[in-house]
């Protein structure tokens, strides 16, 4: 089933440049999508290129060492608590925790690549960090890939993006979302975003 069109139209954005100057000027990005998809390579640079806050809820929120899931609660204080700064970039999905970090976000990049290339990701990733700890990575949480992960990449677009679309829809009704659909489209992006304003 394709979820794209339960966005609200005044959320769309589908112009490529038009998405660039949006991030030029937004002082607060979301960066959500499936795992494997580049969320976390794209969110870094566009961080580096614009001097936001790098947060990524993997490392900063959910893990502790050892892939021990840290506390719901405490996770929603230190997101309430990450939100308040005024310039960043949030590299994560996490649907549940949209009625928080929405009504702070200006701009909702979603990192919206096909499951097959996901699934590459994730093991391309994993091929290159086996045993070692990524830096958007919490310590204490090196690589691995297990048969749930990619079943999770596999059946994303239907367990999550609902709650995803419904959750922005809700809790950011007038927050612009760009959809990046595939490599050369992210490429494109960032070669916008490399030149001077």
């Amino acid at each position: 089933m394709d979820h794209r069109a339960e966005l609200l139209p005044h959320q769309q954005i589908t112009d490529l440049k038009q998405a660039a100057e949006r991030i030029r000027r937004a002082g607060r990005i979301l960066v959500v999508g499936c795992s494997g998809g580049g969320k976390s390579t794209l969110s870094l640079k566009i961080a580096r290129r614009f001097g936001l806050s790098y947060i990524s809820l993997d490392r900063d929120v959910f893990w502790l060492p050892g892939w021990v899931t840290r506390d719901r609660a405490e996770q929603r204080r230190i997101i309430a608590s990450r939100i308040l700064e005024e310039r960043w970039i949030m590299d994560g999905t996490n649907p549940s925790s949209l009625d928080i970090r929405m009504p702070r976000t200006d701009f909702v990049l979603w990192v919206r690549m096909p499951r097959l290339l996901c699934i590459w990701g994730a093991i391309s990733r994993w091929a290159k960090w086996i045993g070692r700890n990524r830096p958007e990575m919490a310590p204490g949480c090196p690589e691995k890939i297990d048969l749930e992960f990619l079943r999770f990449i596999w059946t994303f677009e239907e367990k999550f993006v609902p709650r995803i679309t419904a959750g922005i829809a809700e809790h950011g009704p007038d927050v612009p979302v760009f959809q990046l659909k595939s490599r050369r489209q992210m490429r494109e992006l960032l070669d916008l975003l490399a030149r001077p304003a």
